[in-house]
């Protein structure tokens, strides 16, 4: 075993001050009252981010649940992909305290830096974990525990060297932020150039319902999966890898299908994915498929648009993410308690600006530019993110080791 070393494990538990308590989610009101209360979209990959503040009544018990800078946020209730998602608070300048599908972690900075532990939370192996023990009846919402949180272990390194591990991580992130002001501004040159390119919609464009220049379809639904002869298992896009405007495959699963479904689910270079659920303002979310893989599936909450000759795949997916597409499925979608939703028959009924393909491709040329230049600062954040998981996973294992104990 050489030079290697191996931090001791701690229960979870022991690194905090108070035990994990679950939020509360009074009712929401109109009217300011100087109390703001977190949405489930706060936690995000990246960790907090304070977005989906709602007013709520200001009054003592709701205010036991008061949030301090520092105090670890992490979501119980979720999808499987996003349960147990983790962020550390920063005051966002209003007293704000934390809704009942979030739990909240207090760490005792003598034993664990709050930054460190955040981290630690993130790392693949805790996880994995998380998302094996979260319990539900469906993939769309499984919830875990406070008992299983608690009892998760950590790698404990003394204090000095997590200062070390937070310091790298937070040189890393730096270069991923500068990078990501680039592509924030890229953004809004894309926007700008689609909202001058649609505001011919109403004037001079023919309209026709989605239906009739293409065909929607939803994809595999998961579950219990054939086996044996006649089958086949293959990677499939979930509603995690389309992303707005782009698909990210760099955490593909698998999935078993009967050969004689192959042709219903696959997916076709051009296809148009949509996602059918999240919060309201990512409702209809998507991008085209690039052909990236040579066999590979949709999941039954994607749904797959493959566009007649008449409609450009590219130009249809700009639409659908125009300031009129998006505010098409805000107002169809369905509203639950957490996730809002729309189903194939409003995909369908989307009513859509027809201009020739001549028009079309005119329109798409400066945006395409841009979206060239989007597409290479994501690849150069998606490498650094793999870099920066890389060296903090090897931190965190002492230099090489594992999690295991």
């Amino acid at each position: 075993m050489g030079g290697e070393k191996y931090y001791p494990l701690v229960k979870l538990s022991d690194l905090l001050k108070t035990s994990i308590r679950n939020g509360y989610s009074p009712k929401d009101v109109s009217e300011w009252t100087g109390l703001l209360s977190l949405g489930l979209g706060c936690l995000t990959r990246g960790g907090f981010s304070p977005k989906q503040l709602k007013n709520v009544p200001d009054n003592p018990h709701a205010r036991q649940f008061l949030l301090f800078d520092g105090d670890l946020l992490m979501s119980r209730a979720n999808t499987r992909e996003l349960v147990g998602f983790v962020g550390r608070y920063r005051d966002v300048g209003t007293p704000c305290i934390y809704p009942d599908l979030m739990m909240r972690l207090v760490p005792d900075e003598d034993k664990c830096l709050s930054e460190f532990l955040e981290i630690a939370l993130k790392s693949h192996a805790i996880r994995k974990e998380l998302q094996a023990d979260a319990r539900g009846t469906s993939e769309s919402m499984v919830k875990v525990s406070a008992s299983v949180v608690q009892s998760l272990r950590i790698p404990l390194p003394p204090l000095a060297e997590q200062h070390r591990i937070v310091a790298a991580h937070a040189v890393m992130e730096r270069r991923i932020s500068a990078l990501e002001r680039v592509r924030a501004k890229l953004k809004v040159a894309e926007a700008a150039l689609s909202a001058e390119a649609f505001a011919k919609v109403d004037s001079l464009w023919p309209t026709t319902r989605l239906e009739n220049i293409a065909t929607v379809a939803a994809g595999v639904t998961l579950g219990s999966e054939p086996v044996g002869d006649g089958t086949l298992e293959l990677p499939y896009l979930r509603v995690a890898n389309v992303l707005d405007g782009r698909i990210d495959t760099a955490d593909l699963k698998q999935v078993r299908i009967m050969r004689s479904q192959y042709e219903r689910f696959a997916l076709r270079k051009g296809d148009l994915l949509l996602t059918e659920g999240g919060d309201l303002d990512k409702l209809g979310r998507g991008a085209v498929w690039d052909g990236r893989i040579d066999q590979c599936l949709h999941q039954n909450h994607v749904f797959r648009v493959r566009c007649g000759e008449e409609m450009s795949p590219d130009f249809l997916a700009l639409y659908t993410s125009s300031d009129a597409g998006r505010a098409y499925f805000q107002r169809v979608g369905k509203q639950t308690t957490n996730l809002a939703s729309i189903n194939s028959t409003q995909v369908k009924q989307m009513p859509v600006p027809l201009p020739s393909l001549t028009e079309q491709e005119s329109l798409l040329g400066p945006i395409r530019s841009v979206r060239s230049r989007l597409a290479a600062l994501d690849r150069q954040v998606s490498k650094l993110r793999v870099v920066q998981q890389g060296v903090v996973e090897d931190l965190l294992s002492g230099g090489g080791t594992s999690f295991a104990a």
